[in-house]
């Protein structure tokens, strides 16, 4: 199939429209997230203090805001198919900078993170609008979360893998993604459907009550769950892992991102047009697995860390299919795009929340500030469950 527009494409072609651009967003998000099990290699064998390594990871954040926010409108009005590619070619050359970390050092390894950064947010905005699209109604949704979820999920099962039985440990995880990239790049340019007519007028974003009362306080637990999941737990439990903590820390992240992509149809199962069931139950798991949290951080013990990551993924996966839902019944085609972007930047936030408590570290201890974590997660809950019955307006 080549590339052509929405309204050129036969029928049975846009039944499969979706895949090229599919593929592209699982790439994207395996190299934004092959990074996660490498932080202990970059310490323990980089020469990179614990300082360094909050920066890179700020450097991803940094790249993913632009990525969401200016994507999307710009997508909106020139098209999906450039903007998808050029996400595409900053997780190449990303990949390509990080390989090069050991050779060319911070610049590179800084450069390689934000460029990451700003191809998932591309993939997170763009990709899931132009999925949608492409999509019967109901499906885009769920596709276009589990297709980023799985890219989460494969790149730290790849790199882990890789660095723990590879040499050398800060190379290989990054070819493998490079060689990734290029069969998707192809896939876009001769095989995608483009939805959007260029040089669309530009639209401004509407305040939906509903988006203020019910997504607003949920999005930012999305990553707020995965990273306490697979960033602070594998740290509370490391002591005891000796020379396996590198695949623990990878199989968490598998098993935390794995579990998100399992639940994913029941989420579907649980939305409601009347009501914001699927949302509220998101957060009462978020609340559960954060309180599991407080108690690992209290006794240390490897096994405690398995639950917690099955039950904050299980409230990753339905939050993020949720609120996608949420967002693309009140958007306008015209919106879809921009209010994604916004949606997807405020569940990044909670990427934050790591270094947050790294930082309030000084002052409290551990099991304290995840007790405080899971109460706030709590008064958010209820917070949503007002929304319940408000119109998406």
């Amino acid at each position: 199939m080549t590339a052509t527009t929405l309204d050129q494409a036969p029928a049975r072609e846009l039944s499969r429209a979706w895949r090229p651009v599919g593929l592209a967003m699982l790439v994207i998000g395996w190299g934004g997230n092959q990074f996660t099990p490498l932080l202990m290699v970059y310490r323990a064998h980089g020469g990179f203090s614990q300082l360094d390594v909050d920066v890179f990871l700020g450097a991803y954040v940094v790249g993913l805001v632009p990525g969401l926010l200016i994507a999307s409108r710009l997508s909106d009005r020139y098209g999906r198919r450039p903007l998808m590619l050029i996400g595409l070619a900053a997780s190449f050359l990303g990949s390509a900078l990080l390989a090069l970390g050991d050779i060319a050092g911070y610049p590179a390894l800084f450069a390689g993170r934000a460029l990451s950064g700003i191809a998932v947010g591309i993939a997170m905005a763009v990709g899931t609008a132009w999925v949608t699209e492409l999509s019967v109604p109901g499906a885009g949704a769920r596709r276009s979360a589990i297709l980023l979820t799985t890219g989460f999920a494969a790149g730290p099962a790849s790199a882990g893998l890789l660095a723990q039985w590879t040499a050398p440990a800060l190379v290989w995880p990054y070819v493998v993604h490079l060689a990734l990239c290029l069969p998707a790049i192809w896939l876009v340019v001769t095989g995608s459907v483009e939805t959007r007519r260029e040089h669309t007028r530009r639209v401004r974003l509407r305040v939906h009550r509903r988006f203020l009362h019910v997504v607003l306080p949920m999005a930012p637990w999305i990553f707020g769950s995965a990273g306490v999941a697979y960033a602070i737990i594998p740290q509370v439990v490391d002591a005891s892992l000796g020379r396996w903590a590198l695949l623990f820390t990878a199989a968490l992240t598998v098993a935390t991102l794995v579990t998100g992509v399992l639940v994913q149809p029941i989420a579907r199962r649980l939305d409601d047009l009347s009501t914001a069931r699927a949302v509220v139950v998101s957060m009462g798991l978020m609340t559960l697995g954060m309180a599991l949290a407080a108690l690992t951080a209290v006794v240390r013990r490897p096994w405690l860390a398995v639950p917690v990551a099955l039950v904050l993924g299980a409230a990753y996966g339905i939050a993020v299919v949720s609120g996608l839902l949420e967002v693309q019944r009140m958007a306008s085609p015209e919106e879809l795009s921009g209010l994604t972007g916004v949606y997807y930047a405020l569940a990044y936030v909670g990427f934050l929340l790591p270094a947050v408590l790294a930082f309030l570290g000084h002052w409290f201890a551990l099991p304290a500030m995840l007790t405080g974590v899971a109460l706030t997660c709590l008064a958010c809950t209820l917070v949503c469950s007002t929304g319940w019955s408000r119109k998406a307006s």
